[in-house]
């Protein structure tokens, strides 16, 4: 009998850390992803990396949609070839965004950067708001970057692209999405308890 209670106290335990362990990864994936509802902004900001092209259409679309009368594009090159910036910037032009509408920053290498140098068109611009565009594993820490940089009473309204690697209901069935949420997550933390985003 003894044996059977232990048997039985060790399935509950089990069944409690995996319990334990799917809360977090759920909790962990609309954590990492907040969505607001769209709404009409000054700016519809575009930052680049993990699948930049669809980062591109999903800011494309709601440009197209009427959310906002610009378009900024922000990112480096990640090698000798044109900047993610440029290139994005190519795609909305295909698209029919006219040029004027477009504003580009080619020199971010980061989530810092991308915030910092957005800043600077945002101030030229006169731009009191803007939708932010990132792949949904970034948002919540592209979101927390911006706020850092443009302050609290700057509204930022979060509307993640669509990512084929990632999603909040199997982020974890492949190794991308294992080691992306688990990065994204470490980083942060890291600000969290050194407050730095650089």
């Amino acid at each position: 009998m003894t044996e059977v209670k232990k048997s039985h106290g060790g399935l509950w335990v089990l069944g409690f850390l995996v319990a334990s362990l799917i809360g977090l990864g759920v909790w962990l994936s609309f954590y990492l992803s907040p969505q607001d509802p769209i709404a009409k902004a000054d700016a519809i900001v575009v930052v680049s990396g993990g699948q930049t092209t669809t980062r591109a259409q999903h800011g494309i679309d709601l440009y197209k949609q009427g959310y906002a009368p610009l378009l900024i594009f922000s990112g480096a090159a990640i090698d000798d070839g044109p900047s993610n910036a440029r290139e994005m910037k190519l795609q909305a032009l295909t698209a029919g965004v006219p040029h004027q509408a477009i504003e580009v920053d080619e020199a971010a290498q980061n989530t810092y950067e991308n915030a910092i140098n957005v800043q600077k068109i945002a101030q030229n611009r006169s731009i009191k708001s803007m939708i932010l565009v990132t792949s949904p594993y970034h948002q919540r820490r592209a979101n927390r970057t911006f706020v850092q940089v443009f302050g609290d009473n700057f509204p930022i309204i979060n509307s993640s692209s669509y990512d084929s690697r990632w999603s909040k209901s199997g982020w974890w069935s492949n190794p991308f999405g294992v080691r992306i949420t688990m990065s994204e997550a470490l980083k942060l933390l890291f600000i969290q308890f050194t407050g730095n985003y650089r």
